[in-house]
């Protein structure tokens, strides 16, 4: 499941076992792995939560933006489970472009979030007045960009912890995801037996 052994029994812990099991009908490999800071999960979820209101993101919107960065950073975890829940918010297409770095669609806030999801999980030094402009031209604005930029960090930030602690795709997650996704999805770690 991961590189660490599994935490140890807290109400804290069986709390986020329970809202799994109760939302999915098993416990996922990333909250395993969460159950040792359940806190700072919980702060993470906040602060992600608080970007997704401040941007004004739909669940669509949210879907680009993971796809992209998880899928540019090599994470297979995020990319097959929010690659599954984008192809269902709008269809397998939407969700494989937007993990191969092609155009997510005509809209083009579509285009622009999944081009500055990229552009920050590769190497957020490097993006430019231009970059932002692009995001101002589809339609956001400074408060908007800003809460975006925080949810593409936070979601880096989420993903490296799960990968680098050895956190596997849930079988779960790997058979929910349609198979245009599982075909697309070919980094990262692989899915736990």
């Amino acid at each position: 499941m991961s590189f660490l052994e599994e935490p140890p029994a807290s109400p804290d812990v069986e709390r986020l076992y329970d809202a799994d099991t109760s939302g999915m009908g098993y416990v996922m490999n990333l909250t395993r792995l969460w159950g040792h800071q359940p806190a700072a999960m919980d702060d993470l979820q906040r602060m992600l939560d608080r970007a997704v209101s401040e941007g004004g993101l739909t669940f669509r919107q949210r879907g680009i933006l993971v796809t992209a960065c998880a899928s540019t950073l090599g994470d297979s975890y995020c990319s097959l489970a929010w690659g599954g829940k984008l192809a269902g918010a709008a269809d397998p297409g939407v969700a494989v472009a937007s993990l191969t770095g092609d155009d997510p669609g005509d809209d083009p806030a579509d285009r622009a979030l999944a081009a500055w999801a990229r552009r920050v999980a590769e190497d957020p030094s490097r993006t430019t007045a231009a970059d932002v402009q692009q995001l101002s031209d589809a339609g956001f604005d400074d408060h908007q960009v800003f809460a975006i930029t925080l949810f593409v960090g936070l979601r880096l930030a989420f993903s490296t912890v799960n990968a680098a602690l050895g956190a596997a795709p849930d079988r779960e997650v790997l058979e929910a995801a349609p198979p245009e996704v599982r075909e697309t999805v070919t980094w990262g770690r692989p899915a736990a037996s």
